[in-house]
């Protein structure tokens, strides 16, 4: 296995990039960072990179993309990856069942936007309807039955859930405008902004983000071995990387330009949208792992897997790291 993930690190189909213009008298940690997938809510890791700011923390980290669920955990509990960019659910179920995995971060709550047909025009005029998701138990299924509560519809009941299998939000928006099954669905905003670029129209009814239904998609894991052991190299990789939003928030160019670059777009609506929603509203000035989130998690995962029963928020994070950072007065330096 170790040398199946050396090989992907060494891949060009990887993203890593080597540091320039440092010193070669400093002798850097080298620390391995995957990711599941490239999303602009990915902008901290981006920055911190082309920034220079893992090397200021005494770093040399290199960022790899590995899709799927099970692969990134294999590599996290082999050692070839120490930290992990991907849904927290999955280090979840593996620190359930006995691996020392943990959420150390976030990169902030998922900007899932309810969305419908244009002829719907309230939440309250879905009861009766149905609402399509990918499938029964992933995250989008628990996050519509949490909004559907805010708003004192039962799920089941008042308004049906349906699994459609499609797991990309696009592609659930067209078959609904197609006179699918289904009235009304889960989208993030990038894919509303690609159906409404080409002509589509749709009706958004509610944000997650501002109604406080928060959802663990995107956090940082690591395994406790890796705190106990290397605890100066995490506090490192935190500060480069709380830094790194810093930037994003207050340097609004400095974001773009990341965007263009990996993203890889030029379009000035798209960039403003990525800005807004994943820069200024996802992602955290203080990236604690999110306990409200974890704790729904716990709920949510209980009813299918056993070995949830009686767990509590603190067998799956450890936000220590990060609260050491701030006790020495790191995010009051930043933002004073």
């Amino acid at each position: 296995m170790g040398s199946r993930f050396a090989r992907l690190l060494l891949s060009a189909a990887t993203i890593s990039f080597a540091a320039v213009g440092w010193s070669q008298e400093k002798k850097l940690e080298t620390l391995n960072v995957s990711y599941v997938s490239v999303s602009a809510s990915r902008a901290p890791l981006w920055i911190a990179k082309d920034l220079g700011l893992y090397e200021k923390y005494g770093l040399d980290v290199r960022l790899v993309v590995i899709r799927g669920t099970q692969l990134p955990i294999t590599a996290l509990v082999s050692g070839d990856i120490q930290i992990i960019a991907a849904p927290a659910t999955g280090s979840m179920v593996a620190a359930a069942r006995g691996l020392p995995v943990v959420v150390i971060g976030t990169f902030g709550p998922s900007t899932f936007r309810l969305v419908s047909q244009p002829s719907i025009t309230s939440i309250s005029e879905l009861k009766g309807k149905t609402i399509g998701i990918s499938q029964p138990t992933n995250t989008d299924d628990f996050t519509v039955r949490r909004l559907l509560l805010k708003f004192g519809l039962m799920p089941g009941k008042d308004v049906n859930i349906l699994g459609t299998g499609l797991t990309e939000s696009g592609k659930r928006m067209a078959l609904m405008l197609q006179g699918g099954r289904f009235e009304a669905t889960l989208a993030t905003p990038d894919t509303i902004y690609d159906l409404e670029s080409r002509g589509g129209k749709i009706r958004e009814l509610a944000d997650t983000v501002e109604l406080g239904i928060h959802t663990s998609i995107s956090d940082l894991s690591t395994t406790r071995d890796f705190i106990k052991n290397h605890r100066k190299k995490l506090q490192a990789f935190l500060m480069a990387f709380s830094e790194a939003i810093w930037i994003g928030k207050t340097n609004k160019d400095v974001a773009l330009k990341i965007f263009r670059k990996y993203m890889r777009t030029d379009d000035p609506k798209r960039l403003e949208m990525m800005y807004n929603n994943y820069m200024m509203k996802q992602i955290p000035a203080k990236p604690y792992p999110m306990e409200e989130a974890i704790l729904s998690d716990i709920e949510n995962l209980s009813t299918i897997v056993p070995e949830f029963k009686g767990k509590k928020t603190s067998d799956f994070m450890e936000p220590s790291v990060l609260k050491e950072i701030e006790s020495q007065g790191f995010f009051a330096r930043l933002y004073r």
